[in-house]
């Protein structure tokens, strides 16, 4: 599921964790606000694609694929792309997007997946690992559905980002969660992520089976300077996401 924009510090906050990362609430309002905005429609979402590369013929998991913008994306470029997400509501959204023949499962990445072993070429995971407190079940999961030599391409939020979410800061080596209150549409959402050191991230796909390829940082979409004169200086001086590419080593057929 694709967040729309960084949370100010001073905004983290406790909220109602009963109602936490609801997305059916707001599937609606989110998915239209997400479509153009800065964040996600220059900068993450174009970050995704350009890591992804040629996927002409591939099979590929759009993993926590939200209301389906970068699962269409990535069908235009001819992949074939089986999207997944624990939101019903944001689901029925990608259905109106993609169309009734379009390959669309609710699921939590918390649970086992409903795919055998080595059913994609490629995992995209945009903006979903830091809603999950234990990465270690979930990578898993992901390599097990992946061929030998695929890859997992995920995009989470930046450590050094939601280490500056709390005053006092946090123990930066914990794994610890951080909730607050969304100011969107008008009203406040209540989310809750987890954060984890850098090393941390790397060490569970590591254990998960992954070799890691590649650590990206990248610039956003020259183009959003003139649409988003305000905010693109800040998005293109200042960390936001930070992007992975693991993949499955071509001798890891059959480890469990």
């Amino acid at each position: 599921m694709e967040r729309l924009t960084d949370v100010p510090e001073n905004l983290a906050q406790p909220a109602d964790l009963a109602q936490a990362n609801d997305y059916d609430s707001f599937a609606e309002a989110y998915s239209a606000e997400n479509e153009n905005s800065l964040v996600n429609a220059y900068y993450e979402r174009p970050a995704m694609l350009a890591l992804a590369g040629d996927v002409a013929g591939r099979q590929v998991l759009d993993a926590g694929c939200g209301s389906g913008p970068l699962t269409a994306a990535l069908r235009d470029l001819g992949a074939a792309v089986t999207g997944l997400d624990a939101s019903a509501g944001m689901l029925a959204l990608a259905r109106q997007r993609l169309g009734d023949d379009a390959a669309l499962h609710v699921a939590d990445l918390s649970d086992p997946l409903p795919f055998p072993d080595g059913a994609f070429d490629d995992v995209v995971a945009s903006l979903v690992l830091h809603y999950l407190e234990d990465w270690g079940p979930t990578l898993a999961e992901l390599r097990r559905v992946l061929r030998p030599g695929g890859r997992l391409i995920a995009s989470v939020e930046h450590p050094f980002v939601a280490y500056a979410f709390q005053d006092p800061r946090p123990d930066y080596f914990a794994t610890t969660s951080y909730t607050f209150d969304w100011p969107f549409d008008g009203r406040s959402v209540p989310m809750r992520f987890w954060r984890k050191p850098l090393h941390a991230m790397t060490d569970a796909f590591t254990a998960a089976g992954f070799r890691l390829t590649s650590i990206s940082e990248p610039q956003p979409d020259p183009a959003a300077r003139e649409l988003f004169p305000d905010d693109f200086h800040d998005l293109s001086t200042k960390t936001c996401f930070l992007f992975f590419v693991v993949e499955v080593p071509p001798s890891a057929y059959g480890l469990g």
